[in-house]
């Protein structure tokens, strides 16, 4: 159920993706316990849409057989509302934007947008989230980058779709939201707009998983300062229309700090860390999740408010999702209204 806020009702979502740690833990079992939390929407992951097609056929589908991925998407669609959930939005999809022009990866991913739109139809969401990229060899100029974004902007216009654009703070080029803000108003797309988290803003520019103290290593003052004046700056000049969702997650101080380096698949520290450390708000993490919220309100966005997170140290945590789902809910309720 929305929560009451200042005269208004503020609408609630829970990532699919957040919830559930087996096999057993179907689809079907999370739109339940979902929908028994009180909370209005789901955001669909597309590995939720390939694990219900292996449960309805016996194997999991092809990622790339959209024909099959919009039949299980009807399916789907049919479970959600008997649940009365809204599919807010479909994620996450990745390292769409930056490739050069003539490019395979290019041709891939505008393919891949091609597919992603027909199962959006199918299931019933109108909105699609998309990820800063965090490929390598991809071209860092915001005006190629917002022309990409503005490209698909007008592919999901054709369908009355949009683009919910996060910053990840490990891409590369755009990890922060004034990246994203940026590349969004370059773009000048009605239907582009920002997927705003308080992980991937307060975990990119507050806190480090890769120091000791758990903080960037420019001083506890300017550290300090430049947090403030970036919530200062968002709250300022963001527009709360171009805001269509905040999703909400907290971080693990990490002990030891992680390595440096990419790992083996490439993948930098803060995507690991973004990957298995994320717990619900007052659930044993360190960030100024609440700072970020209260900046993202005094823009007069009374949006969607979605948990997405990735508790890897605490799977019995989610072993009962009935009760994991009700934590959810009580721990949101708290951070906006006390």
């Amino acid at each position: 159920m929305p929560i009451d806020y200042q005269g208004a009702k503020v609408p609630t979502s829970y990532a699919t993706c957040s919830i559930g740690h087996k096999e057993s833990h179907t689809l079907p079992e999370k739109l339940k316990a979902i929908s028994a939390a009180g909370f209005d929407g789901i955001e669909l992951s597309m590995p939720d849409i390939l694990s219900y097609g292996k449960e309805l056929h016996g194997q999991e589908p092809d990622p790339t057989d959209y024909n099959t991925l919009v039949t299980i998407s009807k399916a789907i669609k049919s479970l959600t509302e008997a649940q009365n959930l809204k599919i807010l939005m479909l994620q996450p999809f990745a390292n769409f934007e930056g490739w050069s022009k003539g490019s395979k990866e290019r041709e891939d991913a505008f393919t891949r947008a091609r597919g992603w739109i027909r199962v959006m139809q199918a299931v019933g969401t109108d909105m699609l989230q998309v990820g800063s990229s965090d490929a390598t060899g991809i071209i860092g100029d915001f005006d190629v980058l917002a022309a990409d974004l503005a490209e698909l902007a007008d592919l999901c216009a054709e369908k009355g779709l949009m683009i919910a654009y996060e910053n990840w703070c490990w891409a590369t080029h755009a990890p922060d939201w004034k990246d994203v803000w940026t590349i969004v108003k370059k773009a000048n797309r009605t239907n582009l707009g920002l997927c705003l988290d308080t992980f991937q803003s307060a975990g990119g520019e507050w806190a480090d998983p890769r120091t000791t103290s758990g903080l960037r290593e420019e001083g506890e003052a300017d550290l300090q300062g430049k947090w403030r004046e970036s919530l200062r700056e968002l709250a300022a000049t963001v527009p709360p229309e171009k805001i269509f969702l905040l999703q909400i997650s907290d971080a693990y101080k990490m002990d030891p700090p992680l390595d440096r380096e990419p790992d083996e698949q490439g993948l930098r520290p803060r995507g690991r860390w973004s990957h298995d450390y994320r717990p619900l708000p007052y659930d044993g993490g360190y960030l100024p999740v609440k700072e970020f919220l209260d900046a993202v309100l005094q823009t007069g966005f009374r949006g969607w408010l979605s948990v997405e997170v990735f508790d890897g140290r605490g799977k019995e945590k989610y072993e009962d999702m009935g009760k994991y789902s009700e934590k959810a809910m009580a721990s949101l309720r708290k951070l906006v209204i006390g």
